[in-house]
């Protein structure tokens, strides 16, 4: 018998009754591992919601979440849902580099949602003094630090699965952050699907560990929401701790015996390239039963070299779970079908580039390209292929035609917060655009890159991150740092294709010969010959908040010339930056004093 669908607050009330499961939060630098129960997440997060109400927000009102901390961030986000508030996440700044660029994509996200409040500790909140008086409808910048210290009681509201439960601001990978509307209903589905379904859930059993920063959809309702439907205790590591040493990912696991693990591919490959052998002593990794993977695109070298290196401290490769999903439809789509591992399929390139058809590739193919499955959409939610022109989604293409994919179900979201024309455009007919290109085999889907990102060069289709990888694979370029696209600029003439990518290396003939590698490389893969090579300092290419490379914002970079001016890392730009927290930090006593 199906159970009626409960909204996240319903959740976390009826999870209340548990008091041997919860959430852990590990914290850098810091041995204790504090741990809370359901019943005692139930009364810190009536204690949060209470303070909230206590600053003046109705139901409704919006508060954006810049909490670096997984704890306060956990509380005050599941807080704000028990008052009927509207949570906002938005990531917090990773350093002073590029502030002013920060400020300009928060204040986006503020003005589009329309928050009243932003909660954020106070080091952050000395930097967001431009913000208040920016953005029309802000009336506070709170430090969660006074939010701790309320002894208000929480005053109920009625909860209903129509109701928003957050917005899920996308990442701007290829266009500006736009706000997914995410309702309780939503939630409810989404977890039904790939917590029963797709992962066969084991209530008060299972337990998840992960890393993945929570003001993202992968991190939030795979690790915060879901496991409140089901009771499963979950141990949260910093994001930045897993960056520099992805041991402790593992080690995690090991320690409490995790079962379900969740990363991009990016991680998988960085735990193989900073492992070292010496520190696989002691690890266990036979508990895990799920290591998920996706979020970006999927490479099955990766994931094989995985389970190859962590295989003799108890990783089984049949626990590799790839999948597909997005925040416009909550977060998973599809997952392979547990047990099965990695599956993938082999396909000739130059077919899927002239005749948008995925033919197996043979002995005799020149450019063989592997695809990973990332299984079937699941059950009451339907995927399907279809041409770009197929404005009102009529003609739904065969197997192995490729096409965007697009979907429809209980997960997919109504729209866009407050962009009626962005909504529109996001369907054709009943179905979501997901702008992702692919085909299907027997129901599995296969992606083969984004429809925005597409290179067509004489009437060849040519997705970049099969340039990408090409790349990636020579000495001297920063893995995880390469970036191909097209451009009609300087002359307009026609499509030209550049490649960026970041090296540690600085002695400017080793980066020439660099250069002619790269090129090498990807006429070798591909047979396409590249237009410009750009070399860069570690650092210097755009990223979003999750980390991913920003194809699009690079590309502008490039066409105006600023790619080649950006500051690395390293080198940051210090006089700007103090320039911009002065700034910000004289706002906001200006604000306090006069209002204005």
């Amino acid at each position: 018998m199906t159970l009626p669908l409960r909204t996240v607050v319903q959740a976390l009330e009826d999870a209340a009754a548990s008091s041997r499961t919860g959430y852990r939060f590990m914290e850098e630098g810091n041995t204790a591992e504090p741990f809370f129960t359901f019943s005692g997440i139930e009364r810190a997060t009536a204690k949060f919601g209470a303070a909230m109400q206590a600053l003046g927000l109705r139901q409704g009102d919006r508060i954006a979440l810049i909490l670096p901390d997984n704890q306060d961030f956990v509380f005050a986000f599941l807080g704000a849902l028990r008052a009927g508030i509207v949570p906002v996440p938005i990531y917090p700044p990773a350093g002073l580099r590029q502030l002013t660029g920060y400020l300009d994509s928060t204040l986006h996200i503020l003005t589009k949602s329309g928050a009243k409040m932003v909660l954020t500790d106070s080091d952050i909140k000395r930097l967001l003094g431009t913000l208040q008086r920016r953005a029309s409808t802000l009336r506070a910048i709170v430090a969660v630090e006074s939010i701790r210290r309320s002894r208000e009681k929480l005053r109920p509201v009625k909860i209903t699965p129509e109701d928003t439960c957050f917005l899920q601001f996308t990442s701007g990978s290829t266009s500006l952050p736009k706000g997914v509307v995410v309702s309780h209903r939503n939630v409810a589905a989404n977890v039904r699907a790939f917590m029963q379904i797709g992962l066969g859930i084991h209530d008060g059993v299972d337990s998840g560990v992960s890393w993945l920063p929570l003001y993202h959809d992968m991190g939030l309702i795979g690790f915060v929401l879901a496991p409140l439907f089901h009771r499963n205790t979950v141990t949260f590591l910093p994001p930045l701790l897993f960056l520099k040493r992805p041991v402790r990912w593992l080690e995690a696991i090991s320690r409490h015996r995790g079962s379900i693990s969740f990363g991009p591919n990016f991680a998988y490959a960085l735990c193989v390239k900073r492992i070292r052998d010496s520190q696989l002593s002691g690890l266990d990794l036979s508990s895990w039963r799920v290591a998920g993977c996706g979020a970006e695109p999927i490479r099955a070298a990766n994931l094989r070299a995985f389970a190859q290196k962590f295989e003799p401290v108890g990783f089984d490769p049949c626990a590799l779970l790839p999948c597909y999903g997005m925040a416009e439809a909550t977060l998973a789509i599809s997952f392979i079908r547990l047990g099965d591992g990695l599956v993938s399929d082999i396909v000739d390139a130059d077919a899927i580039g002239t005749r948008a058809v995925a033919a197996p590739a043979s002995d005799t193919t020149a450019n063989p390209v592997e695809v990973v499955n990332c299984g079937k959409a699941f059950v009451d939610h339907q995927l399907a292929v279809f041409a770009a022109d197929d404005s009102d989604s009529s003609h739904p293409l065969a197997d192995r035609q490729v096409g965007e994919l697009r979907l429809r179900g209980p997960s997919v979201t109504s729209g866009y917060f407050n962009e009626p024309e962005l909504t529109k455009r996001a369907f054709a007919g009943e179905w979501m655009r997901t702008g992702d290109i692919g085909y299907q085999v027997d129901g599995d889907v296969y992606i083969c890159g984004r429809s925005k990102d597409l290179i067509i060069i004489n009437g060849r289709n040519y997705h970049p991150q099969d340039l990408e990888w090409a790349a990636s694979h020579i000495e001297g370029v920063r893995k995880g740092s390469v970036l191909a696209f097209g451009t009609r600029r300087p002359l307009k003439d026609r499509e030209r294709v550049v490649v960026a990518f970041e090296t540690a290396i600085r002695e400017e003939g080793a980066r020439e010969a660099l250069k002619t590698q790269v090129r090498a490389a990807v006429r070798d893969a591909s047979g396409l010959t590249i237009d410009d090579v750009v070399c860069l300092d570690a650092g210097v290419l755009p990223k979003t908040s999750s980390g991913k490379l920003r194809r699009a914002e690079t590309r502008r970079l490039y066409e105006n010339g600023h790619l080649f001016t950006r500051p690395s890392a390293r080198e940051g730009a210090p006089l700007s930056t103090a320039k911009e927290i002065a700034k910000s930090q004289l706002s906001y006593v200006t604000y306090r004093l006069f209002g204005k």
